[in-house]
């Protein structure tokens, strides 16, 4: 059969692959490519469609989503169970907040540019990372987590002593300035003669941190790199024998996920505005890791699901305390539980109800639906 005859035979049989090339394609069928379109069209349509506090917490969730998907780098798909997540978005936090805070203020800042403190943040992270990464050559699994849980309170006891830099428990410190191209994004305005308001503008802004950062995310898990963390992650042993070279690529799994959360931490506070070395706890970690495990391991799509679902609850949890006279707001007042309480335990179970009916999280549910569609009316 001649090449010509092949080639008429497969075309229009999107699934039908030639080569590894079309296999590993970022958008390699017509479905994701426009599937990809409309939510993009959609999300840019979202601020001109929602309240300014259901906005702010999308654009939150869509910050955490970059460093979920950091930790899905390491621990989805490397295999390195990571429990210091919060250590490092603590790093980038304030290295933002030092690198672009107010040179004029009571603490240490220089008013340098978000294309500086936002890059930076995340190199600061990464060389964190970077030592860190020789001991997961030499610890696996539980020993690791523990190892890595360590930098939790190293990090908690640094943030609440260097108080020049992050303004100590109980006072805290303001984030940097968001102002990119000489448009304020903490104000409200005209913007290509389109009129925003504050939540709009920083929306639209982490929309636009979200698809960069996916992209970034999608293509190394897609290329050789991304392979040999499957390969670390599914057996190291083996992956030894034919060729991996372990220490490099965990440490890279380590670098690449802590420079996604050291952006995140920086990119997330400045739109919260002030922030305090309590944010950076035990909490933060185990929020991380609900993220990926609610989304889907070792998925881009899925730690975005699961960051947005996350992100979600907290606003679902503020709805039940308004319902229920037990919930308070905060852990001063009276009532059975706080807000913050109620997330905690929502989290814990959360994990423990995916993990046990749906271990492929959100992404697993979504490619169920899918299939049963592509399938209909033969689906069972």
């Amino acid at each position: 059969m001649s090449l010509m005859t092949a080639g008429n035979r497969l075309r229009g049989r999107a699934l039908v692959r030639t080569d590894y090339a079309q296999e590993m394609g970022l958008l390699n069928t017509p479905a994701k490519r426009r599937s990809t379109l409309a939510m993009i069209a959609v999300g840019f349509l979202l601020p001109f469609m929602l309240t300014d506090d259901l906005l702010l917490i999308l654009t939150l969730g869509m910050i955490s989503a970059v460093g979920a998907i950091g930790l899905n780098l390491v621990t989805g798909y490397a295999g390195q169970v990571s429990l210091g997540h919060a250590f490092f978005i603590g790093l980038g936090a304030y290295t933002g907040a030092v690198l672009g805070g107010d040179p004029d203020g009571r603490l240490t800042g220089y008013g340098l540019p978000i294309w500086i403190w936002l890059p930076a943040a995340g190199v600061v992270a990464a060389v964190a990372g970077l030592l860190v990464g020789p001991i997961a050559v030499r610890l696996r699994g539980l020993y690791l987590a523990i190892v890595t849980l360590g930098l939790v309170f190293l990090g908690d006891h640094i943030f609440r002593e260097a108080r020049s830099l992050t303004g100590g428990p109980g006072i805290g410190r303001r984030g940097p300035d968001l102002n990119v191209f000489g448009i304020d994004l903490n104000a409200s305005g005209t913007v290509l003669g389109i009129e925003l308001a504050r939540e709009q503008r920083q929306f639209i802004f982490a929309l636009l941190f979200l698809i960069f950062f996916a992209i970034l995310g999608r293509n190394i898990a897609r290329s050789g790199v991304g392979r040999a963390f499957s390969a670390v992650r599914d057996r190291d042993v083996a992956a030894a024998v034919i060729g991996v070279d372990l220490t490099k690529y965990k440490v890279m799994a380590f670098a690449m996920s802590s420079f996604f959360a050291g952006v995140t931490g920086a990119l997330y506070y400045a739109v919260v505005g002030v922030f305090e070395p309590s944010a950076f706890g035990l909490l933060l970690s185990i929020q991380y890791i609900a993220m990926i495990l609610i989304g889907g391991v070792a998925t881009i799509s899925g730690a975005i699901m699961g960051a947005l679902f996350i992100s979600l609850l907290g606003k679902f949890s503020g709805t039940l305390a308004d319902v229920f006279p037990f919930i308070s707001e905060s852990s001063g007042s009276d009532g059975f539980l706080s807000v913050f309480q109620l997330e905690a335990i929502l989290y814990g179970l959360l994990i423990i109800v995916f993990l046990i009916f749906e271990p492929r999280g959100l992404y697993g549910i979504w490619v169920r639906v899918r299939n049963y569609w592509k399938g209909w009316p033969f689906s069972y």
